[in-house]
């Protein structure tokens, strides 16, 4: 009994030692996603270290950009369904530019009865540089400032189309024309541009979209 306690142990801390040399951004969190443990990789995408993400919302750190998406896996982990759950994100880096990708996470635990802690991956899929300061903010109508507004909070494109009084396919048409002209390839990297172009405001919520110009 002792012997398999050492050795317990002993691979422990090797999974340890793996888990921090490990160059992708990486965490387990409880089932309602507060930080137990990270990885340095991780830790420097949210500019600071393991031990100072624990206990921390992982909603919080990256935010996710479809509601639904959110309410999906909380559903499928209320019910412990073992699949595997990715959830569209965007986040400030530390040197201030908005990043957007994809944080995986799957549920683990010693036995099917036993609550899953999740493992979760971070994957950055690019990074949208801030604006030159002298260029100013770029101006979007009144109407494409509160889709990407909406958009930025987690909203759907039916609670959009509810909030601003268009049907859905109006929403769609808006964020096609914003899509086409800032080459964004999906909603994560639309908002995302959005904040790093200076549309919307960084550091308040609800997401709030700067003064705009008239249709």
């Amino acid at each position: 009994m002792e012997a398999e306690r050492t050795d317990a142990v002993v691979w422990r801390n090797r999974a340890l030692t793996l888990f921090d040399r490990v160059s992708v951004p990486v965490a387990v969190c409880d089932v309602y996603g507060r930080v137990v443990l990270a990885n340095p990789a991780m830790a420097a995408e949210c500019g600071t270290t393991p031990g100072r993400l624990r206990g921390r919302e992982m909603l919080e750190l990256f935010r996710p950009q479809e509601a639904d998406q959110v309410e999906r896996i909380a559903e499928a982990l209320r019910l412990r369904h073992r699949s595997r759950y990715q959830v569209s994100v965007c986040w400030r880096a530390p040197g201030g530019a908005e990043r957007y990708g994809e944080l995986t996470a799957d549920p683990v635990s010693d036995s099917v009865e036993e609550t899953p802690a999740l493992l979760v991956m971070l994957r950055v899929r690019g990074e949208c540089p801030a604006p030159r300061p002298e260029a100013g903010p770029v101006r979007v109508s009144a109407v494409e400032g509160r889709v990407l507004a909406l958009l930025a909070g987690g909203a759907t494109t039916a609670r959009a189309a509810r909030e601003l009084g268009l049907s859905r396919d109006g929403v769609t048409y808006h964020l096609r024309r914003l899509s086409a002209r800032w080459g964004a390839a999906g909603r994560t990297e639309l908002v995302a541009r959005a904040y790093a172009c200076g549309v919307l405001v960084p550091g308040v919520w609800p997401p709030e979209a700067r003064a705009a110009e008239a249709e």
